[in-house]
C-alpha cells in the first residue's frame, strides 16, 4: 500500500519564484487565486512582476475525479439517512417505529439503544462498502488507462482508498462494533484477512494446480492462513501433504488436532473469559510439549508452523513478508499469545508490535500513526493525523459525523465556537460548492450544522455561477425552502436583468416581481411603455393581463397593468367604463407625464362615438389636462420634461381640442335634457 502524505501537498506554481517577489493571494469558496506582485522581499524599489499571471489553486481536486464523484453522490445519500435516523431517536421528526415503542417512553431502554446502535454499525457498513466499489472502480480504470501517468494515479488513489477503507474498518471495531458484538480479537482477525486479501487468490493457484502440496508456495499458502488464524483451511492443506507423504502424515495429523483443539471465542459461545484462559493454557502447553519432544523436528515447515501456534516472537518476524505489515503481526501475535486482551491493553501491544516489526530499520510511516491512535483509542488524534494525511475532507467530515452520533465526540468543542464534527462538516461542504453540479450535495451538509451551516450556505449559494435559468431555478428553490428572502432576491434581480439584456421584458417582469424589487419592476415597466409607443401593441399580454395584487408593487407598474385594463374595456365596447379609467390614469398622476400624449391620443376614439361617452366634468378635466401638457410645465422627477413640447405635433393638438369642445357641447345638450326631463 502506498504511503499516504505526512505533510500537506506543497503546489508549484510555475514561474513564480516566492523567493524573490512578495505573492499576492485571494481565497474562494473552493479555491485560491496566486499572483505574482510587482514588490521585490529586499528592495523596496517596484519592478515589472517576472509572472505577468494570476493562477487558480484548487483547493479540493478530487471533486473533479469523475470516479471519486460517485463515492460523494453515495455516501451523501447515507449521511442524510444517517441524520434522520437521530431525528427519529430524539423525536424531531415521526417518532422511529423501534421493538418497544420508542415513541412511548420519556428514555429509550437498553433494548432501544442496542437497536440504535445496530443501525449505527450498518451505516458504517454501507460507508465502507461505497469506498470498496469506489476502490474496485478505481483499480479497473489502472488497469484499463492507456497511459503510464493515468494509471500511476488511478493506483495512486487506489491505495488512498484502500488506507482509507482500512482505517475506517478498524475505527469501527474499535468504537462501534465491539462493545455490543463480542470479543475484540475476533473482529480484528476479520480485519486483518479483509485488508490482506492477496491469499485467496494464492489458495486458488494452488488448488487449482495437479499437486497441490508440491506447489511451490504450498507453504507459503499454509503459513499465511495459519498467520491469518483460518487453522481449518490450514488442517485442510495439511491433510493435502499427508496424502502425498507418508511420512509426514502423523506429524501432519497431530499438528493439524493441535489446529482443531485450539480454543477460540466465538460470538455464540457461551463460555467465560476465564473458562478461554483456562483451555488455551492448557491446549498452550500442549503445543510446547510436542515441540520440545521434537514431534516436528523432521519437518522445519511444521515445525515452524509450531512455533508460530506458541507465538513465539522470533518465527513471527522471521515471516515478515508474507505478513506484510506490523498490524498483521500485531493480530496473529494476539491470537496466539494473547487471545483475551483487553481494549484497554491494546495500545501498548500494538506499540511493541510496531517496534518489534519495524527494528529500528525505518519510522513509522503516517499510516502506522493513524492505526496507533486508533488502538490508543485516541479519536481527536486519528482525526488530525486523517486530516493531514488524505487529499480530502471527505472521510474525516463522515467519520466524525458517524462517531458524534454515536456520543463519542460530545466534549469536543473548537474555540472559534463550533465544534469538530460541524468544523470539518463546513470544510467538506465548501470543498462540494467548488464543483458546478456537486454543490448540490453541499447544500444538505450545510443544513445539517445548527451552529455556522446557515451562515455558510448564505455565503457560498451567493457565489454559485447561474449559467442557466435550470440552474438559477435550482438555487432559488433551495433559497426559498429555507427561506433565505435576501439571497432569493438577489437571484431573481441577476435572472431579471439577464432577461432585460436579452429583451425579454416578460421574462424579466416576472423576475423583479418575483424579488419584490419596485425600482426595477418600473424600469421594465417602461420598457413595455416604450414598446408599446414604438409597435403599437403589447408583448407578453398573458403576463400583464394577469398581474393581479403583484401591479401593486410600484406605480409605473400599477399603470401598466391599468392602462392594458383599459384597453381591453375599449376592445369589449364597454366605453364608459374605459373612460373612466382613462381619466382616472391621468388625474391620479399614476401616468408617467410622458405618456400622456398617447393617453389623450387614445381618448379621441371615444370623443368621437356617437353617444356621448364623457360628461361635461370629466371633459373639463381632460381639457385641463392637455392645457397642462401644453403649456410644457416641467414636473419634478419627470426626465426629459423639457422635451414634452416638442414631442407635441401642432396638428394633433388642434384636433384633441376640437374633439374636447364637441365632446363638451354634447354633454352640456345631453346633461341639460336630463335635467329638463
Amino acid at each position: 500500500m502506498e504511503e499516504l502524505d505526512s505533510e500537506p501537498t506543497v503546489t508549484l506554481i510555475p514561474g513564480v519564484n516566492s523567493k524573490k517577489k512578495q505573492m499576492c493571494f485571494d481565497w474562494g469558496p473552493g479555491e485560491m487565486l496566486v499572483c505574482e506582485t510587482s514588490f521585490n522581499k529586499k528592495e523596496k524599489s517596484e519592478t515589472v512582476p517576472g509572472c505577468p499571471f494570476i493562477y487558480i489553486i484548487r483547493k479540493d481536486i478530487d471533486v473533479y475525479s469523475q470516479i471519486l464523484r460517485k463515492l460523494f453522490n453515495e455516501s451523501h445519500g447515507i449521511f442524510v439517512g444517517l441524520q434522520r435516523i437521530e431525528e427519529e431517536l430524539t423525536g424531531k421528526s415521526r417518532k422511529a417505529q423501534l421493538p418497544c415503542f420508542l415513541s412511548l417512553q420519556d428514555a429509550p431502554c437498553s433494548c432501544c439503544m442496542s437497536f440504535h446502535f445496530c443501525r449505527l454499525v450498518r451505516v458504517s457498513k454501507n460507508y465502507r462498502s461505497v469506498i470498496r466499489a469506489c476502490m474496485e472502480e478505481m483499480h479497473q480504470a489502472a488497469i484499463a488507462a492507456k497511459d503510464p501517468a493515468s494509471g500511476r494515479q488511478f493506483s495512486s488513489q487506489v491505495s488512498i482508498l484502500s488506507a482509507m477503507e482500512l482505517i475506517w474498518n478498524l475505527c469501527e471495531i474499535l468504537f462501534i462494533e465491539v462493545a455490543p458484538a463480542g470479543p475484540l480479537l475476533l473482529h480484528l482477525l476479520d480485519w486483518v484477512r479483509l485488508h490482506v486479501c492477496e491469499v485467496d487468490s494464492l489458495l486458488a493457484d494452488v488448488l487449482g494446480s495437479e499437486n497441490p502440496s508440491k506447489h511451490e508456495s504450498f507453504w507459503n499458502l499454509v503459513t499465511i492462513l495459519v498467520l491469518q488464524g483460518r487453522l481449518d483451511e490450514a488442517r485442510q492443506m495439511l491433510s493435502k501433504e499427508a496424502d502425498v507423504s507418508p511420512t509426514s502424515a502423523g506429524m501432519c495429523r497431530i499438528l493439524g488436532d493441535l489446529m482443531r483443539t485450539m480454543p477460540v471465542l466465538s460470538p455464540g459461545n457461551t463460555q467465560t473469559l476465564t473458562e478461554l484462559e483456562l483451555k488455551w493454557q492448557h491446549w498452550h502447553e500442549e503445543c510446547e510439549r510436542h515441540l520440545q519432544d521434537g514431534t516436528f523436528a523432521s519437518s522445519p515447515h511444521l515445525e515452524s508452523l509450531c512455533k508460530i501456534m506458541l507465538g513465539d516472537e522470533a518465527a513471527l518476524l522471521e515471516q515478515k513478508e508474507l505478513l506484510n505489515n506490523w498490524y498483521h503481526f500485531l493480530v496473529t501475535r494476539l491470537l496466539y499469545s494473547h487471545p483475551t486482551v483487553k481494549p484497554i491493553d491494546l495500545h501498548f501491544y500494538a506499540q511493541s508490535s510496531l517496534d518489534l516489526f519495524l527494528g529500528g530499520e525505518s519510522s513509522p510511516e503516517p499510516l502506522d500513526n493513524i492505526l496507533m491512535a486508533a488502538f490508543e483509542f485516541d479519536i481527536h488524534q486519528v482525526i488530525k493525523e486523517c486530516s493531514i494525511a488524505l487529499s480530502n475532507w471527505w472521510f474525516v467530515a463522515h467519520l466524525t459525523d458517524l462517531l458524534d452520533h454515536c456520543k463519542l465526540l460530545q466534549s469536543h468543542n473548537l474555540y472559534f465556537g463550533s465544534n469538530m464534527r460541524e468544523f470539518l462538516l463546513l470544510e467538506y461542504a465548501s470543498g462540494l460548492f467548488a464543483h458546478h453540479s456537486l454543490w448540490q450535495l453541499g447544500v444538505d451538509y450545510f443544513d445539517y450544522c445548527p451552529e455556522l451551516g446557515r451562515v455558510s450556505l448564505e455565503l457560498h449559494i451567493e457565489r454559485i455561477p447561474l449559467s442557466t435559468e435550470q440552474k438559477a431555478l435550482k438555487v432559488l428553490r433551495i433559497c426559498e425552502q429555507r427561506q433565505m428572502t435576501e439571497q432569493v432576491r438577489s437571484i431573481c434581480k441577476i435572472l431579471a436583468m439577464k432577461a432585460v439584456r436579452n429583451n425579454r421584458l416578460g421574462s424579466a417582469l416576472s423576475w423583479s416581481i418575483r424579488a419584490k424589487d419596485a425600482a426595477f419592476a418600473t424600469l421594465v415597466s417602461d420598457r413595455f411603455l416604450r414598446d408599446y409607443c414604438e409597435r403599437g401593441c403589447f408583448s407578453d399580454l398573458d403576463l400583464i393581463d394577469n398581474l393581479g395584487p403583484a401591479m401593486m408593487l410600484s406605480d409605473r407598474l400599477t399603470f401598466l397593468g391599468k392602462y392594458r385594463e383599459f384597453h381591453r374595456f375599449y376592445g369589449e365596447k364597454r366605453f364608459c367604463d374605459a373612460a373612466s379609467l382613462l381619466l382616472s390614469l391621468m388625474t391620479s398622476q399614476i401616468a408617467p407625464r410622458c405618456f400622456w400624449v398617447t393617453l389623450l391620443t387614445d381618448a379621441l376614439p371615444l370623443l368621437e362615438q356617437k353617444q356621448v361617452i364623457f360628461t361635461t366634468e370629466q371633459t373639463y378635466e381632460l381639457m385641463r389636462c392637455l392645457e397642462d401638457l401644453a403649456s410644457g410645465r416641467p414636473v419634478r422627477g419627470e426626465p426629459g420634461a423639457q422635451r414634452l413640447q416638442e414631442d407635441i405635433e401642432n396638428t394633433k393638438l388642434e384636433m384633441l381640442r376640437l374633439a374636447l369642445a364637441r365632446n363638451l357641447a354634447r354633454a352640456i345638450i345631453k346633461e341639460g335634457s336630463l335635467e329638463g326631463s
